[in-house]
């Protein structure tokens, strides 16, 4: 099976925990946009779903599912997301398509995160993908003086503005063996919106597809 495919076998599978007639919590990348184009199929049975980025939100509308506000909704049963890495504590690194600030904010909402990945997300010790920080543009060089000041080498996202109008700062050379620790230090640097490390609020399900069948697993 391609890459692609092992995507697709981890998103498909997540079908099965969404219920009918909820509103459902998406994501933002590859392997969610497979479950998306699958969860059309079962449009008629939920009531519609939160989006955590425009474009995933374009991807539900194209495919006739409604497209509800955070702000109208009390609660999400089931959130569905895909991850950069994720470790065996079911920790995760994410923000590589630069909506890490909104997945964050649907994921504290939703009563079950599930995360769906192929087999190379998994990881030992995070930090080998870059953590991506989201900072207001004005805080920029003063919070990557601070990421430097914990051992990382920020690198600024080049063309690239999210969905909430700020800036994303790559910070790489990390060996993230405190998850939630390292989420709090960053989380308090004046001028961060909210960083990567999805920890404090990690995946209480994983979906973790192989060539022969879809592996779950819940935290170590």
């Amino acid at each position: 099976m391609t890459q692609d495919e092992l995507k697709k076998a981890a998103a498909l599978a997540a079908l099965e925990y969404v219920e009918e007639g909820t509103i459902v919590g998406v994501g933002t990348g590859s392997t969610v946009n497979h479950f998306i184009d699958g969860l059309a199929g079962m449009r008629d049975r939920i009531v519609g779903a939160v989006s955590s980025s425009e474009a995933s939100s374009r991807r539900l509308a194209g495919h006739g599912i409604p497209v509800i506000e955070l702000n109208d909704v009390e609660s999400i049963p089931v959130y569905v997301d895909g991850a950069d890495e994720i470790d065996a504590a079911l920790c995760m690194i994410k923000g590589g398509g630069g909506a890490l600030t909104r997945e964050k904010i649907v994921a504290a909402v939703a009563s079950r995160f599930i995360c769906i990945c192929d087999a190379s997300k998994q990881v030992d010790v995070l930090g080998t993908f870059p953590l991506p920080v989201e900072v207001i543009p004005m805080a920029r060089a003063h919070v990557a003086r601070e990421l430097t000041r914990l051992g990382g080498r920020p690198v600024p996202r080049a063309g690239f503005v999210t969905d909430n109008g700020n800036l994303i700062l790559d910070v790489h050379g990390l060996r993230i063996t405190s998850p939630t620790n390292l989420e709090t230090a960053i989380n308090q640097i004046a001028g961060v919106v909210t960083n990567g490390l999805f920890a404090l609020r990690g995946a209480d399900l994983l979906l973790v597809a192989q060539p022969d069948r879809v592996l779950r697993l819940s935290a170590a």
